[in-house]
């Protein structure tokens, strides 16, 4: 469908990638991988054809159409929510007009028989099968679900864009992209501004509903759920795995482990090549030889191991001074705007050395009850920080507070204070900023790069209690694991607020759940909150609201008394004949959903037989119609593949 041939980006003769060479399939779902830096954004722009190459071409039909997200935009601030949204069916309503305009010539025209007439028919004709085909009736209803999907609620669709911070109108973009329905999409950090809920409904959508995908993401179970291939730029070079994120960096491992041998195998030869022309360099009858191995030595090409390294990349917080028992304690504090209850009653304590996390939908108030803490705005209620707390606080834009004028290197030393301002150097070198790398302005610098540097301010002195906000966007997946470990190695209190699971998995101990103008606390990881929230959505037929729209309030475990848990807990434990028998139906079902995945890889290679056949000039009536059959049932196939694959995850639920 696209075909990349031989791409070459040279950034001040520089090069950022080489002779790139890889094709997109009409159903593929593919994650772009690679380090901070390697290209990843620039080869999406590429393909989007927003950015010329230094050479090679990107190959598509003139009617594949492509969706591109970008990181950061600039959005329109002159119409509502839901106006902005309907721009994606712009050209349904120029086909609705233009069919208009027909329909009102035909009701003037006797020329029956006059071939304009018959034109006029046909053009009419062609009107109305686009518009059924792009589903033009139903246009309203996939806006609304598509906005609501993404966490706006129906209230939110009348309100200007302009009422709406950054991330939510990056919300509407990608809306709009995706109610185009593109043959491919392109989305680069499309979960940064999204929240847990919102990323599960991403997920669906793509897995159900698009076409071929790309996409960059550094949330490792997103890339799991959503893709099944993985093309990594490391070291200039594309290569291509086809199989998920997690599968993929075992791949890596072996692949880099064959280059790390025959690296030192080429290090021997270059080694014993070295020692004979310096052992023989000085003696007549050894000249030829000499000169034979100088020649050799010249022609070898040098190995490259993709593997980055990171083993001077330890980020390590400073020792916490000690704090009273009691670092943070709420007391029924609340905050409005105006009318508007952010949230309310708010109460619980955070002991010293806890990690906790702040989760919800955006715009419920987690990085609000940050700033009130920060003491940034003012709120109600009683909130007081504990004996000796000195807090370290990322806010979710520090990357952007940076001045993009400085060095890296000046961006540090401005802050740094005291010795530590002899060890500027190596500290960006542990953080990767070493060489020629400290004096790039920031503005030059990729997100994640940016984000890095602002982590690094944040630990030039020494605190007992972290908050961070969004700490992971734009970190790559092995930064993210690395500040993941220096966090749980802290040993002050922290409270991260963010909406990657697998950051959270295995650091908080305790969740905080904002919603609805509440402040839940949860006990144990971000995956037991998960669990427990997917059980109460299955209760409550996932819906939070009554068909009256008041609030349900879902019994929690500790209102439930002991006799009647005991009774609940009783009553969901299968015996051991039942549970043999859900596993019986779980394996049919799994048997389902592979038989339909080969089923579709069968269809796959017959499809693209059949387009070399056209491709090499065989576009015979039978081939056609051939092609024809294969594409309607790849499409019924994958119908097949998707209702099994819905009725597994039921039976797993």
């Amino acid at each position: 469908m696209v075909s990349v041939n031989d791409l070459t980006m040279e950034f001040s003769s520089r090069p950022i990638f080489s002779d790139v060479s890889f094709v997109i399939n009409k159903t593929d779902k593919i994650g772009l991988a690679g380090k901070n830096g390697a290209g990843k954004s620039t080869l999406l722009k590429i393909i989007a054809g927003l950015q010329q190459p230094t050479s090679g071409t990107v190959s598509k039909p003139t009617e594949v159409t492509i969706g591109y997200l970008p990181q950061q935009m600039k959005l329109a601030d002159d119409t509502s929510i839901i106006n902005e949204a309907r721009k994606a069916f712009a050209h349904i309503d120029e086909h609705k007009a233009r069919l208009r305009e027909l329909n009102d010539q035909l009701a003037t025209r006797t020329d029956y028989e006059s071939e304009s007439y018959a034109k006029l028919i046909e053009d009419i004709e062609y009107l109305n099968d686009r518009l059924s085909m792009e589903g033009a009736d139903n246009m309203e209803a996939e806006v609304e679900k598509t906005l609501m999907g993404l966490g706006f609620s129906r209230e939110d669709f009348d309100r200007p864009t302009s009422e709406f911070s950054g991330g939510w109108r990056m919300r509407v973009e990608l809306a709009k992209i995706l109610l185009q329905k593109p043959d491919l999409l392109l989305l680069d950090e499309p979960t940064n501004h999204l929240d847990i809920e919102s990323i599960q409904w991403l997920e669906q959508f793509l897995q159900s509903k698009a076409k071929a995908v790309m996409l960059v993401s550094h949330d490792r179970a997103f890339l799991d759920n959503v893709t099944r291939r993985t093309i990594e730029i490391s070291c200039g070079k594309a290569y291509d795995y086809k199989v998920s994120y997690t599968p993929y960096t075992e791949l890596r491992k072996e692949r880099v482990e064959q280059q790390m041998r025959a690296y030192e195998n080429q290090q021997k030869q270059i080694a014993d090549i070295k020692a004979f022309i310096e052992r023989f360099r000085y003696q007549a009858t050894k000249a030829i030889q000499v000169q034979s191995r100088i020649k050799q030595l010249e022609k070898i090409v040098p190995i490259e191991v993709d593997e980055v390294d990171n083993s001077r990349l330890r980020l390590k917080f400073p020792p916490a001074p000690r704090s009273g028992d009691f670092p943070l304690i709420l007391e029924d504090v609340g905050k409005a705007y105006g009318d508007h209850q952010v949230f309310d009653h708010a109460e619980f304590r955070i002991r010293r050395g806890e990690k906790v996390a702040f989760v919800g939908k955006n715009g419920e108030g987690k990085s609000t009850l940050v700033k009130c803490i920060m003491g940034e705005i003012d709120h109600t209620g009683i909130l007081k920080l504990g004996h000796n707390v000195k807090i370290g606080y990322f806010a979710q834009n520090q990357a952007q507070l940076l001045d993009e004028n400085l060095t890296v290197f000046e961006t540090i030393d401005n802050v740094a204070v005291g010795d530590i301002r002899l060890k500027i150097r190596d500290i960006l070198g542990a953080f990767m900023f070493g060489g020629e790398a400290s004096d790039k302005k920031v503005k030059v610098l990729s997100g994640g790069e940016k984000t890095r540097l602002a982590m690094i301010k944040l630990l030039l002195e020494p605190v007992n209690f972290l908050i961070l906000d969004e700490p992971t966007n734009h970190l790559d997946i092995k930064t993210k694991d690395i500040l993941k470990d220096a966090i749980r190695d802290f040993d002050g209190t922290v409270i991260v607020v963010s909406h990657d699971r697998d950051f959270l998995d295995g650091l908080v101990e305790k969740v905080y759940e904002f919603g609805g103008g509440k402040v839940k606390e949860n006990l144990g990881g971000i995956y037991d909150f998960l669990r427990s929230k997917n059980l109460e959505n299955l209760r409550d037929l996932e819906l939070t609201k009554s068909p009256t729209g008041k609030q349900v309030t879902v019994p929690s475990q500790e209102s439930i008394s002991k006799p009647d848990r005991q009774e609940n807990q009783n009553s969901i434990k299968l015996s051991y004949a039942e549970q043999k028998a859900r596993e019986k139906v779980i394996k049919k079902a799994e048997k389902k959903v592979k038989e339909a995945e080969e089923e579709i890889a069968r269809l796959e290679a017959l499809q693209k037989e059949i387009e070399n056949k056209i491709s090499a000039g065989d576009t015979s009536q039978e081939t056609l119609e051939a092609y024809a059959k294969a594409q309607k049932d790849l499409e019924n196939g994958m119908s097949v593949w998707e209702l099994a694959t819905m009725e597994l995850e039921e039976l797993n639920q």
